[in-house]
């Protein structure tokens, strides 16, 4: 018997997140194998379609059996051939399914450089998110249940829940804070560790509703690039190349970050060191999925916390381009509701989000009660 969810989730992926149409290409790609009852069924909807669906497969485990060797040779082999295969492609749907995201925690992090700007780079930064439609999502699996506290079943009945969620409306209701932000010249936000300042004038600003990420619920932008000042403290754990991060904090001068701080001062200093453009910030985005309320350690979920915004060290996307260029894009996060000690959003000196709750009339219908 098909599962209903499963269903109604392949639905929105073909028909509304890529709109696939007749005799277009789409490569479905499953990291791990735990998501292979949403890829069976999305295989079945693109033919539906009458659109042409591709497979392809990763492995966590033996990426980190590869990785502790890979050669620059090797990874340039590796990427033709996938950036030839992305570039035929109309479309993507990624959807990660691995058991343990920790699993390449321990390859050396020169090795996982050579990977970011070898592979990563050109198949991904370069050709997947410039040339095609693409959307990417996690499927349920243990580990994040685990990592957000909850049951197996209980984490698949939340997860449904905000996959699911009516993104047409919350899509009408981000149009408000587009026009807000695409005004604006200067925001300061406010919070326990936290006083920053920069300027997003001129800058673009993207609603996320569905159409790139499940779960969705975003509007990003990005500071003009040497206008960030102060001090953040994130609240948010954050996993990359498979380790976690905490407590990381930031000290920013002229759009620089001239000091960072975590759990592991050594290794976050390594990252941000991966080239010129990791120290400085590609992306600033609010968050406002109203289902999502808690960090999972889980990018995809975090960055959508209702009352959240993330602030992003490192490739700004051209859709909001600042000029920044990095092999990085690291989406970390500060929740400001109360549960996570609260903070402030101003946008030219006007209070326009206290705790993570809307407090100006037109980004009300952002709150909330008014999206679920």
């Amino acid at each position: 018997m098909k599962d209903p969810r499963l269903e109604e989730l392949a639905h929105s992926l073909v028909h509304y997140a890529t709109e696939l149409q007749k005799g277009e290409k789409v490569l479905i790609h499953m990291n791990g194998s735990l998501a292979e009852p949403l890829v069976k069924v999305l295989i079945e909807k693109v033919y539906e379609a009458g659109a042409i669906p591709f497979f392809s497969q990763t492995n966590e485990r033996i990426l980190r059996g590869l990785l502790k060797n890979i050669s620059e040779e090797q990874l340039e082999i590796m990427a033709e051939a996938d950036r030839l295969r992305m570039s035929r492609m109309d479309a993507y749907i990624g959807i990660g399914s691995v058991d343990n995201p920790s699993e390449t925690s321990d390859i050396p992090q020169k090795l996982m450089k050579m990977y970011m700007e070898k592979y990563v780079t050109p198949v991904h930064m370069k050709e997947r998110i410039k040339n095609t439609r693409w959307v990417v999502l996690r499927y349920p699996t243990a580990s994040m249940a685990q990592a957000a506290g909850m049951s197996q079943e209980g984490f698949e009945d939340f997860y449904f829940q905000v996959c699911n969620l009516d993104y047409k409306k919350m899509s009408r209701a981000m149009d408000k804070l587009v026009e807000l932000m695409e005004q604006t010249d200067r925001v300061r936000i406010t919070g326990p560790g936290t006083d920053l300042r920069f300027s997003i004038k001129g800058m673009k600003a993207i609603k996320c509703d569905g159409k790139i990420n499940i779960p969705d619920g975003e509007v990003f932008t990005a500071p003009l690039r040497e206008s960030v000042q102060g001090t953040l403290s994130y609240n948010c754990p954050a996993e990359y190349m498979g380790f976690s991060y905490e407590n990381i904090s930031f000290t920013f001068k002229d759009g620089k970050i001239i000091e960072a701080k975590s759990n592991d001062n050594v290794r976050i200093n390594e990252v941000l060191d991966t080239d010129d453009g990791a120290r400085y910030i590609g992306e600033f985005a609010l968050g406002v999925n109203p289902y999502i309320l808690l960090p999972m350690k889980n990018t995809l979920f975090d960055e959508k916390i209702m009352g959240s915004f993330h602030f992003t060290p490192g490739n700004a996307y051209d859709t909001a381009d600042n000029g920044n260029k990095s092999s990085i894009h690291w989406d970390l996060v500060c929740i400001q509701t109360s549960e996570f000690g609260g903070g402030q959003i101003y946008f030219d000196d006007i209070l326009i989000r206290d705790e993570g709750i809307f407090v100006v009339d037109e980004l009300k219908d952002l709150n909330p009660e008014q999206l679920k």
